[in-house]
């Protein structure tokens, strides 16, 4: 029996400290540490290999740059909120939503291999000019945060997954039951993977219209 399935995480009750919504997250993560290293493996290891598929080909990287480059949102959004709600808008849903959870929904581990293959296109980060070299430098902590979010919902992806294809693991007397605590621990991550894109579209946002411009002129 694991962990989680001795100690499962429970809603907070009425009254509670709001210290307690950080407190399931952590309880799901240490119950479930060995998946959650093994997946930020996995990704930062596709990242990579993205990135150095990118300075390979550098046509590859231009084209995808030219599809998927937030540089050129910024010239046409001087309103650094604004910019930032639009970032933090197609990261939660085109990728969070659309990418991760509700295929998840539908089909098990299915967000796992998605998000995969979106790691391996941030092909997008690798310096083919003298330009992209500048730009990635303040985009790492946007990366940092960013991914990390990802990868909490790619945990929830793979806990779903598992309770529902094997319900017993965490005490469920069947498959649906399985599948309904699966989407609760789906839940209590995504508070924090959803607190990591607002700092990183925040902060992408600012960088992208005070910084990059800065450092590209100096």
């Amino acid at each position: 029996m694991t962990p989680s399935a001795t100690n499962p995480v429970r809603p907070p009750q009425p009254g509670c400290q709001p210290l307690r919504f950080l407190r399931a997250p952590v309880q799901i993560i240490r119950a479930d540490l060995a998946p959650y290293i093994a997946l930020n493996v996995l990704m930062y290891r596709l990242l990579l290999a993205g990135m150095a598929a990118g300075m390979l080909f550098t046509d590859l990287h231009a084209a995808r740059l030219t599809s998927t480059g937030r540089s050129t949102w910024s010239c046409r959004c001087p309103n650094a909120w604004l910019f930032a709600a639009t970032i933090l808008a197609v990261n939660t849903l085109t990728v969070g939503l659309a990418s991760i959870l509700v295929p998840s929904m539908i089909v098990p581990f299915a967000g796992i291999l998605i998000c995969a293959y979106r790691a391996f296109t941030g092909l997008t980060l690798a310096p083919a000019d003298e330009t992209s070299a500048i730009t990635p430098i303040p985009h790492l902590l946007t990366l940092a945060l960013e991914f990390q979010a990802y990868i909490l919902l790619v945990l929830s992806s793979y806990l779903l997954g598992k309770s529902w294809l094997r319900p017993r693991n965490i005490d469920a007397q069947n498959r649906r039951r399985g599948y309904v605590l699966g989407l609760r621990r789906m839940g209590w991550l995504s508070l924090p993977a959803l607190a990591l894109l607002i700092v990183g579209a925040i902060y992408e946002a600012f960088s992208l219209i005070y910084l990059v411009p800065r450092l590209i002129a100096g």
